[in-house]
């Protein structure tokens, strides 16, 4: 378990699922800029930042070569970085493929599975969600696929131009991948991730789980834990903020945040 300590006014922020580049790099601008103006909202308070997944709608790291584009984001977060902010990025369905850039390059610690955090005195589980819980047996089996070495070691002799337009297509198109289909609430016995996190409260117990991958915010309470879901930043902009004493899902409005 990781530990971190701060004192007040510093605060810990949460966000997920921003998919820059879907549907399309133009489209994403628009989405950028929201998040970017977040990121300098927080910049006055912020202790350490969370970042939970699928930042990008597709990342692959070849030896030599990243996906273009929203160098604004990697910038800032580099910034960030350099600051002494604590950043940490667990990837996501969309950017699995992720191995050392963020790290070497932006100094940001990054995670392929939940991890525990102890921060100011409350315990977390935070993750993306992805392949979590029951059933998803096809995303499962995909995913498997999809980190196996070999195929990552033959995906990287494909040339980038071509590599990152497939995958760009699959991401949008496939519904293992996209999750598309998935994305409405028919109560907690039907949320995957919170069918995990009650398997995992039976064993230790957390003050709070956060997960995103979802595109739905959520709180749901489970004894004397919270199940909080991050939504996303394509039609929710919403965000966890936890001000040392408790942990609040906010949405995003520059007018009245």
């Amino acid at each position: 378990m990781k530990t971190l300590t701060f004192s007040k006014p510093k605060k810990v922020y949460f966000a997920s699922d921003q998919h820059f580049g879907a549907p399309s790099n133009e489209l994403s601008k628009i989405r950028e800029k929201k998040f970017l103006d977040w990121i300098n909202f927080i910049e006055k308070d912020v202790g350490a930042l969370f970042l939970l997944g699928d930042l990008f709608d597709f990342w692959f790291e070849y030896n030599t070569v990243v996906p273009k584009g929203f160098v604004r984001v990697l910038g800032k977060l580099a910034s960030m970085s350099d600051d002494n902010i604590p950043i940490y990025f667990f990837t996501g369905n969309h950017d699995l493929w992720m191995v050392d850039y963020f790290k070497k390059e932006l100094g940001i610690k990054v995670f392929h599975k939940p991890q525990e955090f102890y921060i100011n005195g409350k315990s977390f589980l935070i993750g993306h969600g992805d392949g979590l819980g029951p059933g998803d047996y096809g995303y499962k089996r995909m995913k498997k696929v999809f980190t196996n070495p070999l195929s990552k070691f033959l995906f990287k002799w494909i040339h980038p131009d071509i590599g990152v337009k497939i995958a760009q297509y699959l991401s949008i198109n496939n519904k293992l991948i996209s999750g598309d289909e998935n994305i409405k609430y028919d109560g907690p016995d039907n949320e995957i991730i919170f069918q995990y996190i009650k398997n995992e409260n039976n064993q230790i117990s957390r003050d709070f789980y956060v997960f995103g991958h979802r595109h739905l915010p959520l709180e749901l309470p489970l004894n004397n834990s919270m199940y909080i879901n991050l939504g996303d930043w394509i039609s929710h902009y919403t965000y966890a903020e936890f001000n040392l004493d408790e942990l609040l899902l906010k949405t995003w409005n520059p007018n009245n945040d």
